[in-house]
């Protein structure tokens, strides 16, 4: 569009747009005698300015084909910009520094916190406040098409958040200058984002859920909801049943006491790739997260029946650790609430094996051959054995060198016997 024809636009927004605006206003007085000839003289003095505002800038920012002298859009869609959030504004509410028309080609950055300023201080203080790498557009989208987060249109609608903050957080420019993990990819395949964008429960967790919208904090920042400390509230607004299971639990003591090396949601779930509870995949590595801190008891484990019919693989019903000692509610044997105490062994281990009776529950699911105090009859047949096979494998290497020796012995003598023919 030519600057000629854009004035000539630009003349005929201002007297033509706001006219036809008006006659439609009143052609609808006229049909509702209702309205008071005070609110029309209301609305009439209010609006005209605003129209006019908007209708000369459309005049030529509406052109789908414009842009400025470094080859960028600048063009405006009037229809979505009216539909959004920012369309009951005037132009020059955010373009401040645009009093008249024509305007100079290069204009000031508009600060969205001249009207967001709560929003924009919690940015202030997070892990996205540079604004320049990180301006409000790249979560929000185009500033003239922003919706409400309720909008399915609205780059921040639950369904899409996952969608845009993987623009950073995934393979990507921006991931490989700020050395950013590549999470998108994991979320997705996980429970939560199959529920999301499979399903389409706007109530399964998504990025904001975890970390919040204008105030993302490092996970190593005290006052973050992904601190570890926080995790099991944060997972908890959503699994309120869990979570008072675990923080009755000893793990849940554990963290609420400042033992931060006690596991939370993360250390057994991981924060992104969440898998199904039921899912092979899941079973199949549990045991190896609850051996990663309970190394002794892992050792045990793996020497039993349990653990080597599991490791043939596909044996996934096979009991785990929380088969046995449970997910989230989890208390020493001593506790008469604990699914190992010796009062509840039948009914626990009743599970799997029908017809557990007290003769079957002294099965030692973590026998210690090594441990003479703990397991003593274990520790002298073990000690037995072992001393059983030192002693054969002595005899036998032994009894070896002896015949060798013997055999040449014999040769050598035949050798002699026979004047050294045979040797």
């Amino acid at each position: 569009m030519t600057k000629a024809a854009r004035i000539v636009s630009y003349f005929i927004a201002i007297f033509i747009g706001p006219a036809e605006w008006i006659f439609g206003l009143l052609q609808t007085a006229r049909r509702h005698r209702a309205v008071t000839l005070g609110l029309l003289a209301m609305i009439l003095l209010a609006l005209p300015h605003r129209l006019a505002a908007q209708a000369d800038c459309l005049a030529c920012h509406g052109d789908k084909t414009m842009q400025d002298a470094a080859g960028h859009s600048i063009a405006v869609d009037g229809g979505k910009f009216s539909a959004s959030m920012h369309g009951s504004l005037q132009c020059n509410n955010c373009h401040t520094d645009i009093k008249e028309y024509p305007h100079p080609d290069h204009i000031a950055k508009v600060e969205c916190k001249t009207c967001h300023a709560d929003e924009a201080s919690k940015l202030t203080g997070s892990v996205h406040s540079s604004s320049k790498e990180h301006p409000c557009t790249s979560c929000h989208g185009n500033a003239h098409e922003i919706f409400p987060k309720t909008d399915s249109r609205s780059a921040v609608y639950p369904l899409n958040v996952p969608k845009t903050c993987g623009q950073c957080h995934s393979d990507g420019a921006m991931a490989s200058k700020k050395g950013l993990p590549s999470v998108y990819p994991h979320y997705m395949d996980s429970i939560h984002g199959f529920a999301l964008s499979k399903e389409g429960l706007l109530v399964a967790a998504n990025c904001q859920s975890c970390h919040g919208s204008h105030g993302i904090l490092s996970h190593n920042n005290p006052a973050s909801p992904t601190y570890k400390a926080n995790i099991p509230k944060t997972c908890g607004t959503c699994h309120a049943k869990i979570n008072d299971d675990y923080q009755g639990g000893a793990h849940g003591h554990a963290i609420g006491s400042g033992n931060l090396k006690a596991p939370v949601c993360t250390d057994c779930h991981t924060a992104h790739a969440i898998l199904q509870p039921t899912e092979s995949a899941f079973r199949m590595q549990s045991t190896p997260i609850c051996g990663s801190c309970h190394k002794e008891k892992l050792s045990t484990y793996r020497d039993t029946f349990h653990s080597q019919l599991g490791s043939l693989g596909g044996y996934v019903e096979t009991a785990r650790c929380w088969d046995c000692h449970g997910a989230h509610e989890i208390y020493p044997a001593s506790d008469p609430r604990s699914p190992v105490n010796k009062a509840n062994l039948v009914k626990t281990c009743g599970r799997c094996h029908a017809g557990a009776n007290l003769s079957f529950v002294q099965y030692q699911p973590h026998a210690n051959a090594h441990d003479r105090h703990l397991n003593p009859a274990l520790y002298f047949v073990r000690l037995f054995m072992n001393l059983l096979l030192v002693s054969t494998l002595t005899f036998f290497v032994i009894h070896t060198i002896l015949w060798l020796i013997r055999s040449r012995f014999d040769q050598v003598r035949k050798k002699s016997a026979n004047g050294g023919k045979d040797a």
